[in-house]
């Protein structure tokens, strides 16, 4: 069987998947994510690698007989890890995707005037959750860390690098295509590190991972004795890695991976110009062939329901804040907009702020609850009118994956709010199931993504109900709820009007 090892923001997953492609075991161990300073997001990297060990273990406990014949890794994409080349501990804590401490560093880039350039280089607008702004951040902040770097004593990788680094003890510094499309280091036609904008974000060439194929061999395990000398033979970002499990790899499919945050992806035909509000990325790499994608990223979506689970004072803020949700049938005009990181796709505000509104005497917290699950439906629509808009067509159908899937009534508001039907993945861990197929490619035991195309899926299909009218009415209430969380824009009125 093939481990897969998917690596998220708030847990790590382990699964086994077989040589028909389908999950056999699975484990997941919980990880810590702390706040300690206003807009300031990190984990320790010694807690993500031990949350592998213990998902690792769990999950081979289980099927103790198994011979284990690759790695693959899917990963929790932009979130960056500094660490010694040598010792191979983290030398500062890894600041996750989500954190906004580098928006002045954005806001100076911006004032630069190159936003336009480093669009067209990388397919990334300026904004704080790319990983340059972070490793600039660091490299500025950080006593001895930029002359370390340098000197090569310090390397730097998002965690698909981290993860390669500590499983071959330091051996191999590499990470995968598309991790590195979503740094805004990467030049994207060349598919290498660009030496012009490394200079912008001041950031050493020397400490960055060799660019690789997002499907081959990265080196050989030693860093488990279980799995010592098996080789990792894929790595991808997580929304990357549940595109490809989604078995569609011709373009016009357009899927949704709901988590934390969530992000919407399309295949491309080939590398095209930026379109308003949407990244243009690198979805895989496959035998030195580039296969380009459009992505549109919502910081805020699973997070936004956890949110207000806590500000509810709830015991299990998840799982509490969606029961509360079950137990009315609408928000009864309450709207809210998750924007305590700010808007991504696309907005692209970094200083809109989290709004509740449309209160009445007879709101309750479960309008409340209800408002945050449905928000996770409106800014999935967002990008997906954005997406229809940059295409010129009209897309027919979402695909979706992810663990908020598993809550029909999101998936049927979901159809209600597109108007378009959703086919939800009947499999929960679709990275990881993605990135062990991409494995399997390494491995010869299928010959091409046609043969993938073929392997046994299961989903189920939600279509609308919701009659036109509602739909709109719904959507323009929560439109008008985003431009009161942007209210220092001009937006047909300002604060002080």
């Amino acid at each position: 069987m093939i481990l897969a090892i998917d690596q998220g923001t708030t847990n790590t997953k382990a699964l086994l998947v077989d040589d028909k492609g389908m999950p056999r075991a699975r484990a997941s161990t919980a990880t810590r994510v702390t706040t300690r300073n206003l807009n300031w997001v990190e984990q320790d990297p010694e807690d993500i690698w031990r949350s592998v060990l213990e998902a690792v273990s769990e999950c081979l406990r289980q099927q103790p007989e198994c011979a284990v014949a690759g790695i693959a890794i899917s990963n929790q994409r932009e979130t960056v890890v500094a660490w010694e080349r040598k010792s191979g501990e983290a030398v500062t804590p890894a600041i996750v995707w989500q954190c906004r401490r580098s928006e002045a560093i954005c806001e100076r880039l911006r004032s630069d005037g190159l936003a336009e350039m480093l669009c067209a280089r990388t397919g990334l607008t300026i904004d704080t959750l790319f990983s340059a702004s972070k490793l600039q951040w660091l490299l500025e902040n950080v006593a001895g860390l930029r002359e370390r770097a340098e000197g090569g004593e310090v390397c730097f990788g998002t965690v698909d690098s981290w993860l390669i680094a500590r499983l071959t003890e330091g051996r191999v510094h590499a990470c995968d295509a598309s991790n590195a499309s979503r740094t805004q280091l990467l030049n994207l036609d060349l598919c290498t590190w660009d030496e012009e904008v490394l200079h912008i974000f001041g950031v050493p060439r020397v400490a960055l991972p060799d660019v690789r194929d997002s499907s081959g061999c990265f080196g050989r395990c030693s860093g488990i004795a279980r799995l010592r000398d098996v080789p990792i033979m894929s790595a991808m970002g997580d929304s990357h890695a549940a595109m490809a499990g989604h078995g569609s790899y011709v373009p016009g499919t357009v899927k949704a991976t709901y988590g934390t945050g969530s992000s919407l992806m399309t295949l491309l035909p080939g590398r095209e110009a930026p379109m308003k509000g949407l990244a243009t990325t690198i979805a895989w790499r496959l035998n030195g062939v580039t296969q380009y994608a459009l992505e549109g990223n919502i910081t805020m979506t699973g997070a936004g329901v956890a949110w207000v689970g806590e500000f509810l004072g709830l015991s299990d803020p998840v799982e509490g804040a969606t029961r509360l949700a079950s137990e009315v049938t609408s928000s009864e005009g309450v709207f809210f907009v998750p924007a305590m990181s700010g808007l991504g796709a696309p907005h692209w505000d970094g200083r809109a702020q989290g709004c509740l509104c449309g209160l009445t005497r007879t709101s309750r917290a479960a309008h409340m609850a209800r408002a945050a699950v449905e928000a996770i439906a409106f800014q999935v629509r967002d990008v997906f009118d954005a997406m229809a808009d940059g295409a010129g067509c009209v897309l027919p159908a979402l695909h979706a994956d992810g663990g908020a899937t598993r809550n029909d009534r999101l998936m049927q508001f979901q159809a209600d709010v597109l108007g378009r039907p959703v086919m939800r993945s009947a499999c929960e861990d679709l990275s990881a199931v993605g990135a062990a197929w991409f494995a399997g490619l390494a491995l010869g035991w299928w010959k091409s993504t046609k043969e993938l195309e073929r392997l046994p899926r299961e989903t189920k299909s939600f279509l609308p109900s919701m009659q036109a009218p509602e739909r709109n009415r719904l959507y323009a209430g929560w439109q008008t709820a985003v431009k009161r969380a942007r209210l220092h824009e001009d937006v047909g009125g300002s604060a002080n009007d």
